[in-house]
């Protein structure tokens, strides 16, 4: 019970924040499409002592890219977010939440899966009707709305990135890239690092 619980508090401190809101224009005005083929990165922050999964977003390229990032904590003045998802993600901005994210304490896996452009346009479109997250529940958020795409149907719903990480490696075309990094363990040194 006592594993349990510690579990439960590392899950809480791991993917929670306060909800910052832009105004429904500006992630218009952000908007950004990439020329890329239509796809969905799973992305799962590792923690390097544990192996336990610390957080799970999405990356989706549709019509728009953006990155579903339920009860997520990167912050910068550049981010245009609206109900945990953030918009304007250009490689610059990708490359930056993902390093944001990898520093001695945790690795960056990115799970890429080639989709069609109706199924990526499907998952950008369950992302921005998801709404905010709670706390601690960025990995079952994530895995409900893969879990409901097409070719996607063997994701369970799981409260654990790492369980969730797990489940995307068996599906089929995934290609899998870590990002490691030995910088500052304090993420707000990688945030206030970035210049745009």
């Amino acid at each position: 019970m006592r594993w349990i619980c510690l579990g439960l508090v590392a899950l809480l401190a791991a993917c929670s924040a306060p909800v910052p809101n832009a105004s429904p224009a500006r992630p218009r005005s952000a908007e950004y499409v990439h020329d890329g083929p239509p796809e969905i990165a799973l992305l799962t922050m590792v923690n390097n002592r544990s192996g336990e999964g610390a957080h799970s977003a999405l990356l989706i390229n549709g019509s728009q890219r953006v990155i579903f990032d339920p009860a997520g904590t990167v912050q910068h003045e550049l981010l245009i977010e609206r109900d945990d998802v953030l918009f304007g993600m250009t490689p610059r901005m990708v490359d930056f939440y993902v390093r944001a994210h990898s520093r001695i304490t945790h690795h960056v896996v990115i799970q890429k899966i080639p989709v069609t452009a109706e199924v990526a346009e499907q998952a950008l479109q369950l992302a921005l009707e998801n709404g905010p997250v709670p706390s601690a529940f960025c990995a079952n958020s994530t895995s409900k709305l893969l879990a409901q795409l097409p070719g996607f149907e063997t994701i369970d719903t799981t409260m654990f990135p790492r369980t969730l990480m797990d489940q995307v490696a068996t599906l089929p075309n995934v290609v899998t890239s870590i990002v490691r990094e030995t910088d500052s363990a304090d993420k707000r040194a990688a945030e206030r690092a970035f210049q745009g």
